[in-house]
């Protein structure tokens, strides 16, 4: 199933997608280092390097997914804001540049909505820099999404 998508703003978005897991199950996948190498990345043949976690709300986190086609390296980073597991993260997103300096500072929220076995992730980005940013966004996070689905939770077994 593809994520429902829309934009609320120009310079926010709004994902939806749910998955055969449970809430607990899908919480852990977004906070867990050893789980996010497995599947957070933007596309199909990107890989996850580097994925570290201080899951508090003051604590931070430092992810990178890398293209193995032209060796490009994204690491983003951020606080966290928000820590109720297994219901809601909220966290501060900022990519690293090229100097190692960091960039325009954004917000995402994640909550994750239970029913029946199933966990709804409702994904907003806020405060994005340009329209332009957040369509690439837009596209990138799908691709997270979507790797969720294909890497974790497609052929895992349910009791």
């Amino acid at each position: 199933m593809s994520p429902e998508t829309s934009q609320t703003a120009s310079t926010s978005l709004h994902l939806e997608r749910t998955y055969d897991a449970t809430p607990e199950e899908v919480f852990d996948a977004w906070t867990n280092p050893e789980v996010l190498r497995r599947w957070w990345a933007a596309a199909p043949s990107w890989r996850t390097p580097v994925a570290e976690v201080d899951l508090r709300v003051g604590g931070a986190y430092r992810l990178s997914m890398e293209d193995p086609e032209t060796g490009a390296v994204h690491t983003v980073g951020g606080e966290y804001r928000e820590v109720r597991r297994p219901e809601r993260l909220a966290y501060s997103w900022c990519w690293e540049q090229d100097d190692g300096s960091t960039g325009h500072v954004s917000t995402v929220t994640v909550d994750f909505l239970g029913e029946g076995g199933r966990t709804t992730v409702v994904l907003e980005h806020h405060g994005l820099a340009t329209p332009e940013s957040c369509e690439q966004h837009r596209h990138g996070w799908i691709g997270c999404l979507e790797n969720l689905q294909t890497r974790l939770f497609a052929t895992a077994p349910r009791p």
